[in-house]
């Protein structure tokens, strides 16, 4: 594990590559032309990328990008 310190600048730029990030993802993630291997490894970054937004971001902000698993993938677990 590693520690940063930053300041308010700092966190609200990371906070915003952030955001961007997950909806560049959440956008490719919808494209049905991404083949599953490739959209299965976009669901692992989104995954990484959001519990780091969850550090800095309220929970009003966060809850914007929580995504359903799609239908499929309930019924396969």
């Amino acid at each position: 594990m590693l520690g940063f310190l930053f300041s308010e600048k700092e966190c609200q730029e990371l906070e915003y590559m952030l955001r961007r990030e997950m909806e560049e993802l959440m956008l490719d993630l919808g494209d049905k032309r991404i083949d599953g291997v490739v959209k299965k490894a976009m669901e692992e970054r989104y995954a990484i990328i959001f519990r780091m937004y969850g550090r800095l971001a309220s929970p009003k902000e966060l809850i914007k990008y929580v995504r359903n698993k799609p239908r499929a993938q309930h019924e396969q677990q």
